[in-house]
């Protein structure tokens, strides 16, 4: 299976990149972006600011710091920090991460929820959106995780799979 959900922390992960719904401006405050700088440090946050700003539905590659993980995958799902947005800002991010990770020649990416914190979008639309970008991308990895700490989020992947 190319597809795995798991409950859990992203941060844990060993794949080549790890994805943060972030916002333009680069800044990593709050929600999946804080735990990704407290975890593997500042200068993840540093770097994704100089290669800012990302408009949303593009991404940028950064360090990963201290994480497992090769990169991080900085895929804007809002223009400013804690906006609300609609599901069509899950999907651009979504697609937006994968279409970097190919370019990149990256093997293997894991995603949380995108748009389900600050954002608001329910946990639902926003796994339909995700999982409908990456059955486009299942050809180019050997591996796609899809992995949140939210039960709701992990259900709503897996009623998908």
């Amino acid at each position: 299976m190319k597809i795995k959900v798991l409950k859990g922390d992203l941060t844990e992960l060993e794949v080549d990149a790890i994805v943060n719904p972030a916002n333009s401006l680069g800044y990593m405050g709050g929600g999946v972006a804080g735990v990704i700088k407290r975890k593997g440090g500042g200068e993840i946050e540093e770097e994704a600011v100089k290669k800012s700003p990302i408009k949303v539905g593009s991404a940028v590659a950064t360090t990963s710091g201290k994480l497992k993980c090769r990169y991080v995958i900085h895929a804007p799902t809002m223009e400013r920090p804690a906006m609300r947005i609609g599901v069509d800002n899950v999907e651009k991010a979504t697609r937006a991460a994968f279409e970097l990770a190919k370019s990149m020649k990256l093997k293997s990416i894991a995603l949380p929820g995108m748009g389900t914190g600050v954002g608001g979008v329910k946990e639902e639309d926003a796994a339909r959106a995700m999982m409908n970008v990456a059955k486009d991308y299942i050809e180019y990895f050997d591996e796609i995780v899809f992995i949140d700490i939210n039960e709701r989020m992990v259900d709503a992947w897996k009623r998908l799979l």
